[in-house]
């Protein structure tokens, strides 16, 4: 073991690789007890946790690879993003958390939040207004009652890993908590959007998914995504990431 990797790191957290040892440092503590709470919560395969040493969690590499990332193309059979939907289902079936997690802010202050980003947008000249405009008028779908379950929060195609046609394990759990279920089956297919009847294949066909309302998150949840990422040196407008999911809904 001869070098450390800097998987991801900004001002609010970092994340470095030694060997098969990740450490990840976050500034909030709130949002390490809210991994380690939810990893011993969820029924599917997580990281172990090796030790914790606030602001410090040491986890264990996790077998396999992604099936992709935002940006880049998908990889793996449909079989695995079958499989990646199962393991969903069984997520959003266990038993509720206590918290409330990213995916499970309230209608009215999720709304506040979205005008106020989409008014930046314009005003900063980072997204055309009629752009910003449409998207925000679809991500309304996003914004009506939904049943809690419990939820990653931060489902990026990155977070979950597999080996073949079998998951072997779902990382980055610090945005978990009670949420709506279809925020989570948006963020996994941000970007990929073809592979979305893959995942509810294997998520299953006995329960009605509004597939308006995961189009919805992925306009809401890129308009909410594109300044913050600009600000701490990520690109959204690189092919295939947000700004392009933006404009594959005008």
């Amino acid at each position: 073991m001869d070098e450390v990797e800097v998987v991801v790191a900004h001002s609010e957290r970092a994340t470095l690789r030694v060997g098969d040892v990740f450490l990840k440092v976050d500034a909030v503590q709130a949002r390490i007890d809210a991994e380690v709470e939810a990893m011993s919560l969820a029924p599917v395969p997580t990281p172990e946790i090796l030790w914790r040493k606030p602001p410090v969690l040491a986890i264990t590499a996790l077998p396999g690879t992604t099936l992709g990332r935002l940006g880049g193309p998908s990889t793996g059979s449909s079989a695995a993003w079958a499989a990646a939907g199962a393991a969903l289902r069984k997520l959003h079936g266990a038993p509720l958390p206590p918290r409330t997690g990213r995916a499970g802010r309230s209608v009215v202050a999720l709304a506040a939040e979205l005008d106020s980003e989409c008014e930046l947008l314009v005003t900063n000249s980072l997204l055309p207004t009629d752009l910003v405009t449409h998207n925000r008028q679809v991500a309304d779908a996003a914004l009506r009652p939904w049943t809690p379950a419990l939820t990653h929060g931060d489902l990026q195609i990155a977070h979950v890993f597999v080996d073949g046609d079998k998951v072997t394990g779902i990382i980055d759990w610090s945005e978990a908590g009670r949420g709506d279920a279809l925020y989570d089956l948006a963020t996994f297919t941000l970007g990929h959007e073809k592979r979305l009847a893959d995942v509810l294949a294997g998520y299953g066909t006995d329960i009605r998914i509004d597939l308006e309302v995961i189009r919805a998150w992925w306009s809401l949840r890129s308009l909410l995504a594109v300044r913050w990422l600009t600000e701490h040196g990520f690109d959204p407008f690189a092919p295939g990431c947000e700004v392009d999911a933006l404009r594959s809904r005008m």
